[in-house]
């Protein structure tokens, strides 16, 4: 998590240490009517709670018994749940009011939130398959224990699927976050997994995560020759930029308010990156550019304005060329290669153009094009930077 650059929670609690909170809420919804002691069970009754239903649309006849625990006919409706369960052999139990037992799955979550957020706050998260019955069982636990109880906002996230399978153990297509962070930057895969929306379905490939290691080496890139030739002219800079300049930052600026208001629409503004950062490759490298008045301030508002949007999305590493020396390293991983290799063979290529041995000179290039290392010629020589290994750029043309 540190890697991926996500920030730590506050707190982190275990249901084991708020026995006393879950048992006091059970006690309230008890008091207030909503729930029945059975045997040493406490149920919860739906049909005493007219909302419930209310997040995932579902209605009570709509849910049939049996589909995901054994039915109980000790209820007074199959669709109760279960707030307390009495002790049973070899299981750890508290003692409480209706005798010694153990927490229901969902009332844990109602009274620990409670217990640091109040019966109102803001956000609420979870998977997709945790509407139906956890986060609905929540609302309306919570709810019987104190009517004030509130959540502004359900953030449901959608599931990995595998090449458009869904990930799991039993298809085999199961890996950690460890896994993949060995062979990709942790800010690659941060970058890639923004680049859906957190409530779609996400389609984890080879290909997009190849795409997503080769735009944040593009992004780095760029941010790292700004700060070449800024640091060259740290005094003197003027407050005003051009129009042309100062469109492109509003424009940039008005997409990522609106898209991160609108459910945080985190695509949209890594798309909208693209420009600004073409702005700025053009007025450090094209002939054009080179010559646009208040050329150094334009670039200057434009690393600025991208500096801090992707502090904001937690994309920003400690150092440009850190990150770029990083993503290098693996891409020779994922390659096979060592750098001196690299070197050798573009020593080989260069030797080849000399020689008019243009088929040679091509063949090495295809050959470290199809690992993913791709050259780049310049009037200062040649250098290598990582990219989508060919046969995966093909197969993502042949799928587009």
């Amino acid at each position: 998590m540190v890697h991926l650059q996500c920030l730590p929670p506050s707190v982190e609690p275990r249901v084991s240490d708020h026995m006393p909170h879950i048992i006091d809420m059970i006690k309230q919804i008890v008091d207030n009517g909503y729930a029945y002691r059975v045997e040493g069970d406490v149920f919860f009754s739906v049909e005493n709670f007219p909302e419930y239903g209310q997040l995932s649309g579902r209605k009570l006849e709509d849910n049939r018994a049996g589909e995901r625990v054994a039915v109980d006919s000790r209820k007074r409706n199959p669709a109760d749940f279960a707030l307390w369960k009495s002790a049973k052999e070899g299981e750890p139990f508290w003692e409480s009011p209706w005798g010694p037992g153990r927490p229901g799955w969902h009332i844990e979550c109602s009274a620990m939130s409670a217990a640091y957020l109040g019966y109102s706050f803001d956000i609420h998260g979870g998977g997709m398959d945790l509407v139906f019955p956890h986060h609905e069982n929540e609302i309306a636990q919570s709810c019987a224990a104190c009517k004030q109880s509130n959540v502004s906002y359900w953030i449901h996230n959608g599931f990995v699927t595998v090449d458009s399978e869904k990930m799991s153990k039993s298809l085999g297509n199961f890996f950690t976050i460890r896994e993949v962070m060995d062979l990709y930057h942790p800010l690659a895969l941060r970058l890639f997994l923004m680049g859906t929306h957190y409530r779609s379905p996400i389609n984890y490939s080879d290909v997009l995560l190849e795409s997503a290691s080769e735009r944040i080496f593009y992004i780095y890139q760029t941010l790292h020759d700004c700060e070449n030739v800024l640091s060259q002219h740290d005094k003197g800079l003027q407050e005003s930029i051009p129009p042309e300049t100062l469109n492109v930052i509003n424009k940039f600026h008005n997409d990522f308010s609106t898209s991160m208001s609108d459910d945080l629409h985190t695509p949209v503004v890594l798309a909208a990156l693209s420009d600004p950062l073409k702005t700025i490759n053009d007025l450090l490298h094209t002939r054009k550019g080179k010559k646009q008045a208040m050329r150094i301030e334009s670039v200057a508002a434009l690393e600025k304005i991208i500096r801090n949007v992707l502090s904001v999305l937690g994309l920003m590493p400690t150092s440009y060329s850190e990150a770029l020396q990083q993503l290098r390293e693996m891409a020779l991983k994922r390659a096979k290669l060592t750098e001196d290799k690299i070197l050798q063979k573009i020593e080989e290529r260069s030797e080849a153009r000399k020689n008019k041995d243009y088929e040679k000179s091509d063949a090495i290039r295809k050959d470290l094009a199809v690992v993913g290392i791709a050259l780049m010629d310049s009037p200062d020589g040649t250098s290598w930077r990582p990219a989508i290994p060919l046969p995966l750029q093909e197969q993502q043309v042949a799928a587009t």
